[in-house]
């Protein structure tokens, strides 16, 4: 790895802990990843997962423009005068951002990337940014899930808003329903999680980012995972695909 980051400034119990992290990390792979995947299937569950065991970073594309924005860099000015607007972001704007992303040191083994590309033309820009420096995508992770399931997971969900407890109707319900167990407060549904709002987000998957998988399945680059499994089993499935 990389020592960009002085060891002299990390407090000497964390010394110890990141000099271990980066001889664990030395003998690791190279792997630069994209997880593709609708609302619910799972991919904010297995993308720290993956990220500690490969030591990679984890890019959300999303949590990287508000970043941006928030630091006034000169991409970040750009978003804001687009989101000011109300227009979207453009593709060049957000390759941009994850080129620039790319430089820090934690991304020196790789990166995931959760939540972009979400079209082919992005998937396009994407590649050609990575050539540029040199590189590619290594597998693309496809959280194959039925809609139906999804319906089942994400409709059941619900949350303690004061502690982010969350719940599950059928998976994991609290002892009384609608109360929180701790503090016998009532709990909420987020405004995300109910049926129509489900459905027009799997709409928008289906059709703007289906077409993603067939471009990385083209360069046999696609592992479908059964994301409707338990999460261990989901995780020794990504182990399998990435060993």
């Amino acid at each position: 790895m990389s020592n960009s980051v002085n060891l002299e400034d990390v407090p000497s119990e964390s010394i110890t802990t990141e000099i271990l992290r980066r001889m664990r990390c030395s003998s690791k792979p190279d792997k630069r990843l994209i997880l593709i995947g609708p609302p619910g299937s799972g991919k904010g569950t297995q993308s720290p997962v993956i990220k500690d065991e490969y030591c990679l970073c984890h890019l959300a594309t999303g949590d990287m423009l508000r970043a941006a924005v928030a630091a006034k860099t000169p991409l970040g000015i750009k978003a804001k005068e687009a989101m000011d607007k109300g227009e979207l972001v453009s593709d060049d704007l957000v390759v941009g951002i994850i080129d620039e992303a790319l430089k820090k040191p934690s991304c020196q083994k790789g990166f995931i990337l959760d939540g972009f590309p979400r079209t082919v033309v992005q998937a396009e820009k994407l590649d050609e940014m990575l050539q540029n420096r040199g590189t590619k995508v290594d597998k693309v992770l496809n959280f194959a899930i039925d809609d139906a399931i999804l319906e089942e997971r994400i409709t059941g969900r619900w949350i303690h808003p004061a502690s982010g407890r969350s719940y599950h109707t059928k998976f994991a319900p609290p002892k009384v329903p609608g109360i929180d167990d701790v503090t016998g407060e009532p709990l909420i549904q987020r405004k995300d999680d109910t049926a129509a709002v489900l459905k027009s987000r799997l709409e928008s998957f289906h059709r703007q980012t289906e077409p993603v998988i067939d471009y990385y399945a083209k360069k046999n680059m696609v592992v479908n995972l059964p994301a409707e499994k338990p999460p261990q089993t989901v995780t020794s499935e990504v182990k399998k695909a990435l060993s």
